[in-house]
């Protein structure tokens, strides 16, 4: 907590607004909108509401397929399952860890030739690294497929001077608990479109009717997020700069300390993005360093430390094992490679230099270093 929340907290009780609705919410809609430099913003429950919102918005619906990014959390898939439609997974690259252009292009032309081209098509900017959005957006904007970018993880990152969430027809963040900022728990669905962001207003809370009675035309939800939490926001907002600089420099030292460490890949910081290093993840080779990432996870733990691997690529879960997937290369699935021998260290925009350099050196003794 930056110290701040407190007194938005308060004003949300002296003013008796604690439900659903609020000047907290209000502002800090407008406060976001304004640090990503879009038309408007909707404050929700949680990352995964404004993904379904977004679907809805785009009207996906039963039988429709949506392509989506494979290496992220289920939640940027689970709404797809939430509209009756199918998901379609691309594969990553290795320069973003992020959807790979090539398999997207492979995967539009197919679905062109097959008549059924994706209602839109959800791109995951993972662990704070944008990707390739000109690529994307190039290939989206030819086959006319909206875009939904899953900015969950890289609120404060930019790609080419934009900023992360502000790319695609609709952008959405995450303000859970682990996240760079956080609400406790919430979201925001932010767009261009305001007539699109007034409908998700309306669907939000319930999709209550102009009636002085309750009526109910269509389908709602119940996805608005509180004045109390929003005050929250509100105070993290303003120390969301702060939290890119120590997450980079809990990056900057890592990479520092451990690159040149045999069998050490980090993750790569594309040209021209600033990546906000939500997590810092690396690669191990295991026969350069000597080491397994199982034993070196092991290693962690022995001394209360807590590391994991990468995300399980989507389409290797079992929820979704019947669903198409589209690697990056007939050479192999990057996904795959990475999930097998990525992890995430800690990475905590409070990480003290001492409980850092603890975790450099367990790592340093854990690698064997070839003379």
């Amino acid at each position: 907590m930056s110290g701040e929340e407190q007194k938005y907290i308060q004003d949300a009780f002296h003013s008796n607004w604690i439900a659903p609705l609020g000047p907290n919410v209000d502002a800090f809609e407008k406060e976001l909108a304004n640090k990503v430099r879009v038309n408007e913003a909707v404050a929700l429950s949680s990352g995964t509401a404004a993904i379904h919102l977004a679907l809805s918005l785009l009207g996906v619906e039963k039988g429709d397929t949506v392509f989506c990014s494979t290496l992220t959390f289920v939640a940027s898939a689970n709404p797809i399952l939430y509209q009756g439609a199918e998901p379609v997974f691309i594969d990553s690259e290795p320069e973003t860890w992020n959807m790979s252009p090539q398999a997207l292009e492979r995967a539009l032309l197919d679905a062109s030739i097959n008549g059924k081209l994706p209602k839109a098509i959800i791109v995951v900017n993972l662990y704070g690294q944008s990707a390739k959005m000109d690529e994307i957006t190039a290939l989206c904007s030819e086959y006319h497929v909206p875009i939904i970018e899953d900015a969950a993880e890289s609120l404060g990152s930019s790609y080419k001077g934009k900023p992360s969430g502000s790319l695609g027809n609709f952008g959405i963040y995450s303000f859970n608990g682990n996240k760079i900022i956080t609400t406790s728990g919430g979201g925001m669905l932010v767009s261009n479109h305001q007539e699109a962001l007034k409908k998700a207003r309306f669907l939000a809370t319930q999709a209550r009717d102009r009636a002085i009675h309750y009526q109910h035309s269509v389908l709602g939800y119940n996805y608005r997020m509180s004045n109390i939490l929003a005050g929250v926001g509100r105070a993290q907002l303003e120390v969301l700069q702060d939290r890119v600089e120590a997450r980079r420099k809990i990056f900057s030292r890592y990479s520092n300390e451990l690159g040149d460490l045999p069998g050490i890949q980090f993750m790569p910081e594309l040209e021209k993005t600033i990546s906000n290093r939500w997590l810092t993840a690396l690669t191990i080779n295991e026969e350069e360093a000597g080491i397994t990432v199982q034993k070196l996870l092991e290693n962690l733990a022995e001394e209360n430390i807590e590391a994991r691997p990468v995300w399980k690529p989507l389409h290797m879960q079992p929820l979704f094992k019947q669903c198409s997937y589209y690697p990056h290369s007939e050479s192999g699935s990057v996904s795959e490679a990475l999930f097998r021998t990525g992890i995430c260290l800690p990475s905590g925009s409070n990480l003290t230099d001492e409980d850092q350099l603890r975790v450099i050196d367990r790592i340093k003794h854990s690698i064997k270093i070839k003379v």
